[in-house]
C-alpha cells in the first residue's frame, strides 16, 4: 500500500512518461508487466518504487540499467542502480524492450572483463 493510500488518498495511473535519460514519451502499458518502471528504448529507470507499482520511494533519482540476470524460469531482469542512493533494484524485462540494449548489457561482463583478457592465455 502507498503512502498516498494509507492517507486515503489514490491517485491516478498515469497513462505515460516521459524517460528522464533519453526523453522518449514511453507509455505505461507494457507486454509481459502490469508495472512500466522503465524507458524499453535506453532501459533507464527512476528509483519511484520500494516495491512493483507502489510509487512510495523518496529518492527519485535516475537508475541506470548495469547488467541483466537470468531466473530460473529463464525470464530476463534488468538490474538497475539508483544514481542518488545507490538502491540495486530487479526490474522484469518487458516485450517492446529494446533487444540491443538488453544484449549489450547480457554481454557486458563478456565485453569488459575484470582483468586483463591476455591472462586467460597464462593459465
Amino acid at each position: 500500500m502507498s503512502h498516498d493510500e494509507r492517507r486515503g488518498e489514490r491517485r491516478q495511473r498515469q497513462s505515460s512518461f516521459r524517460c528522464g535519460h533519453c526523453s522518449l514519451d514511453v507509455s505505461t502499458l507494457a507486454i509481459g508487466t502490469a508495472h512500466r518502471n522503465h524507458c524499453p528504448n535506453c532501459l533507464w529507470s527512476r528509483h519511484l518504487d520500494n516495491g512493483p507499482g507502489d510509487r512510495a520511494a523518496h529518492c527519485g533519482s535516475l537508475m541506470e540499467p548495469i547488467a541483466i540476470t537470468v531466473r530460473g524460469d529463464g525470464e530476463w531482469v534488468i538490474v538497475h542502480r539508483c544514481g542518488g542512493c545507490d538502491l540495486l533494484h530487479l526490474n522484469r524485462t518487458a516485450g517492446d524492450d529494446n533487444p540491443l540494449i538488453l544484449l549489450r548489457l547480457a554481454v557486458k561482463p563478456l565485453a569488459q572483463p575484470p582483468f586483463p583478457i591476455e591472462r586467460i592465455g597464462q593459465l
